[in-house]
């Protein structure tokens, strides 16, 4: 790998658009820094596929953000962090590699004598560092595989009849409980947030977006990496999915 430096852009990719949601709250956080976002949209979801088929995937995605200069990668996609982040980091040992974690411990800091519900895609629920979490802060959570609900965001599909009838289908079991928080745990699902809170009125939704920003930003000081720029950083939008899904990135990052 070539030399990086502070002026670099940092990589992020995911397995669609859900991502865009972490590449807003790091643009909020790091302004200055130029950032590479890459959806891999021809092969979403990552959620539903067998860990050899997201590590490799995932393997691709990041030679694509080296090829074009990434000082830093961001996995921005909590299926493929569980699938790929260990390989990923002793693949590229010098380059600080971030991945997203489910936010069961603030959740479960919320935790008083009701449940927490878990939504995220099965291979995150069935990976091995999900359970690691869940063994440490999975006191009163009930996990929640979603299969389906990230296409609605990656089509765009942020409400709607269509949405709300699947969200009824699949929190119906748990409408009558009493649910303390709701942990988003996927990237897409963060674009859905009104929607899900519409079934949970006053319950607090809780992402990994923020806590992952932060540890770039712990990784970047750590490599003496941050941006020294004080002007407005740059964005690219990159898509093995063609126009279309860098049109629908765009439109999601704007809002």
């Amino acid at each position: 790998m070539t030399a990086i430096n502070q002026q670099a852009p940092i990589g992020m990719f995911d397995s669609g658009v859900g991502g865009v949601s972490v590449l807003r709250e790091a643009v909020r956080q790091l302004p200055g820094e130029d950032f590479l976002f890459f959806g891999d949209t021809k092969n979403a979801p990552y959620g539903t596929k067998s860990r050899e088929e997201v590590l490799a995937l995932a393997r691709r995605a990041v030679e694509e953000l080296l090829s074009r200069g990434a000082k830093a990668i961001v996995i921005a996609c909590n299926t493929a962090t569980s699938a790929a982040a260990a390989d990923l980091r002793a693949r590229y040992a010098d380059l600080p590699i971030i991945g997203m974690e489910p936010a069961l411990k603030p959740a479960h800091q919320l935790h008083r004598d009701g449940i927490v519900l878990s939504l995220a895609t099965p291979g995150t629920i069935a990976g091995e560092k999900y359970a690691v979490l869940y063994a440490l802060w999975g006191d009163g959570v009930v996990n929640l595989p979603c299969p389906g609900l990230m296409e609605y965001a990656e089509r765009g599909e942020l409400t709607g009849p269509g949405l709300q009838a699947y969200l009824k289908n699949l929190l119906a079991p748990y409408l009558g409980s009493k649910v303390e928080a709701v942990v988003l745990g996927c990237t897409h699902y963060v674009f859905l947030k009104d929607a899900i809170a519409s079934f949970f009125p006053g319950v607090p939704l809780i992402d990994g977006n923020e806590g992952t920003v932060r540890q770039l930003i712990r990784r970047l000081k750590e490599k003496d990496l941050l941006s020294a720029r004080r002007e407005k950083g740059q964005v690219t939008f990159l898509s093995s999915g063609g126009e279309d899904a860098v049109n629908m990135m765009k439109r999601l990052f704007s809002l």
